[in-house]
């Protein structure tokens, strides 16, 4: 209920045929975001079923003042589902550079990446360019083992873009 107003909606999916890709870009009824987790067959339904997303995006965006839940620190965004880690939280480099794709081809300004794992990738750091080239901004976790990422390459918040924001989390004492 926190995310239903503010929910991004591509159009020519909400209001065509239902089981049928009425944009042309691949994803039949991806109303809400897509789902890359199984990266040469997506589909149209974001749910996230391991938490994590749900969570990231409610910190960002949850609606306030409505009594219930928690309030995300901006009320009034539009928020678009996009996975391609599974349930388990695995996923594969072709569906992470699907899903950035995607966010990007339909008009993402800020993605939220609260993910990463492996190594660097050419691929990757492409498709983060072509955000870049799109004016958007790529905020990634810095990732979770409170190392100085200047001397421990974290991927993809180490991908020397313009556009990429490596964002780390501290405790109340400002420790890593």
């Amino acid at each position: 209920p926190e995310f239903k107003n503010n929910m991004w909606t591509n159009a020519a999916e909400l209001n065509g045929k239902p089981g049928v890709d009425d944009d042309g870009n691949g994803i039949v009824d991806d109303i809400y975001g897509a789902n890359f987790v199984v990266a040469d067959k997506p589909t149209g339904d974001p749910r996230d079923d391991h938490s994590h997303g749900t969570h990231c995006a409610g910190t960002i965006g949850a609606s306030g003042d409505d009594g219930i839940g928690v309030a995300g620190v901006s009320w009034k965004v539009r928020l678009m589902a996009v996975k391609f880690l599974s349930k388990d939280g695995g996923g594969t480099l072709e569906g992470a550079i699907k899903a950035v794709d995607y966010a990007t081809k339909m008009g993402a300004k800020i993605t939220s990446n609260s993910w990463g794992g492996g190594g660097e990738s050419i691929a990757l750091k492409e498709a983060i360019q072509r955000a870049n080239a799109a004016g958007s901004l790529f905020v990634a976790a810095a990732g979770n083992n409170s190392a100085n990422n200047d001397s421990i390459a974290n991927f993809p918040s180490n991908y020397p873009v313009a556009n990429v924001l490596a964002v780390a989390a501290v405790d109340s004492k400002g420790a890593l």
